[in-house]
């Protein structure tokens, strides 16, 4: 989309998203990058947030009747991140419909998972101002409908440091120290070094990351692995 109305494209990708717009002006501005200049989809993103966060909270709630506040949260937080959004993007050929600047279009920005993201929140903001919450409800449910249906265990969701932490304090053994032991690059790219120690082993491991906490994170989780092929053994 270059500008203009709502052209054939969005009128597809309504169709896909199984809402007929009463407002066609609300689809329009879902689907318009600020970067296109004029009004875009930043309002429409900031409500379709809220109203995607409590759909997703409802369904998991719904799903997982025994699961405590922890897993639920982690099994939402899995559903509403960036990456999830982009997928279900991808699934609606959103990015061809968006009308972005042209600064963007030459970046590739149809392809980019944030503002894919940030697009579907807008729709779903949009829904709701066109058709109230039950209609988003229902344009979320099925989007979501496979997702929901295979839900993981959330145990697999905890991040490396949680998971190590677990395993530590489940073995009645003191939590890990973590230090960073070197910073390189250039300070738009920088690499972390963090060593991931025991205070009660002789037994340290590195990780490395683009920012301290994924490294924090990379020498967690080779901890843990070097930890449960010891138990294993």
């Amino acid at each position: 989309m270059t500008g203009g109305a709502v052209d054939s494209t969005a009128a597809a990708l309504a169709r896909r998203l199984g809402h007929d717009f009463r407002d066609p002006a609300l689809l329009d501005a879902a689907l318009t990058h600020r970067s296109a200049g004029g009004a875009h989809n930043e309002r429409l993103e900031f409500l379709g947030d809220a109203v995607l966060n409590c759909v997703i909270a409802e369904a998991v709630y719904e799903r997982r009747p025994d699961a405590p506040e922890g897993d639920l949260s982690r099994l939402r937080a899995s559903l509403v991140r960036e990456r999830t959004l982009a997928e279900i993007a991808g699934e609606l050929d959103l990015g061809a419909c968006l009308r972005l600047g042209s600064g963007e279009l030459r970046s590739g920005g149809f392809r980019r998972a944030s503002i894919l993201a940030d697009a579907v929140e807008a729709l779903v903001g949009a829904v709701y101002r066109d058709a109230g919450f039950a209609a988003a409800r229902e344009v979320l449910l099925r989007l979501f409908a496979d997702r929901l249906a295979s839900l993981p265990d959330a145990d697999t969701l905890k991040d490396a440091k949680t998971r190590l932490q677990e395993w530590l304090q489940g073995r009645g053994r003191p939590l890990p120290g973590y230090r960073t032991i070197e910073v390189s690059g250039a300070e738009h790219a920088r690499r972390f070094v963090v060593c991931c120690e025991l205070a009660d082993a002789d037994l340290s491991v590195t990780g490395e990351g683009s920012g301290r906490r994924r490294a924090e994170q990379a020498a967690a989780s080779a901890m843990l692995a070097a930890l449960e092929e010891t138990d294993h053994d």
